[in-house]
């Protein structure tokens, strides 16, 4: 994650309030082969180096375990997570955000260098600044058919939502499928936010194999587990954060 205009300042709804949601539980189960058709290309953008393990960690490691066409588009390079620190200078992220996110890959049973995988290098925290271009960008790469995966365009993070709007704009054009994910709403949101579309939230199970993937692949990105000596910023993902993350399942909108 990385810093931004957002909704994610304070520590966030617990992960006890979610369990406890009636309109979660009553979000409709969705199966692998619905959610990412055999022979279809699954698209995955991610705005920072660690979304796309935030927000379907779990569907790449099930995808890991089948021959499924796969792109990985990162849009930013994250150099944007530590302002102002000395330790975590944007020159040190570019470089350690990539090696990390390499190895979060190869936890959730991805080889990289087999990996179509393009970075974008926009930059962390204005996505926004530009995001025509990023929708041409996108557009390039995509094809009728594949099924995108990206975050919510209403997530609570500037480069979250502007990601989202341009791949909505991409996948249209492309005759491609969208699929939305909610990363921080999980922490700004309330149990049973009616901000949240829940009649197009569907919920995919995770194996206990899957978790522990999607586990080890989010504690592959140290640089944002652990507080800042220099600025005295707290750890970006919170080990609160973290359980809300690592539920038995994923929700997408579709």
């Amino acid at each position: 994650m990385s810093e931004g205009e957002n909704l994610i300042q304070t520590a966030g709804t617990p992960l006890q309030a979610w369990q406890g949601s009636q309109r979660l539980a009553a979000v409709t189960p969705i199966s692998l082969d619905e959610l990412a058709p055999p022979g279809q290309r699954v698209v995955v953008v991610a705005p920072h180096p660690d979304d796309e393990v935030i927000a379907c960690g779990g569907l790449l490691a099930a995808l890991a375990d089948r021959a499924q066409p796969l792109l990985l588009i990162s849009v930013t390079d994250g150099e944007g997570s530590h302002p102002g620190s000395l330790e975590w200078p944007p020159e040190r992220l570019r470089l350690v955000r990539e090696e990390e996110s390499r190895a979060a890959l190869l936890a959730l049973g991805l080889a990289p260098e087999a990996l179509n995988w393009q970075r974008l290098h926009a930059p962390d925290s204005k996505v926004g600044t530009d995001e025509q271009g990023l929708a041409a960008a996108l557009r390039a790469l995509l094809r009728p058919g594949d099924v995108v995966f990206t975050t919510w365009q209403q997530d609570g993070h500037c480069d979250h939502e502007a990601v989202a709007r341009a791949c909505i704009s991409a996948s249209t054009d492309a005759g491609a499928q969208l699929r939305e994910i909610p990363v921080w709403a999980w922490h700004w949101a309330s149990p049973e936010d009616a901000r949240i579309p829940w009649e197009r939230a569907r919920r995919f199970a995770l194996t206990p194999v899957q978790v522990e993937r999607k586990r080890a692949a989010i504690l592959a990105h140290q640089s944002q587990l652990h507080s800042d000596p220099t600025t005295g910023a707290a750890p970006v993902l919170s080990e609160q954060a973290l359980q809300r993350w690592l539920q038995p399942f994923e929700m997408v909108f579709v």
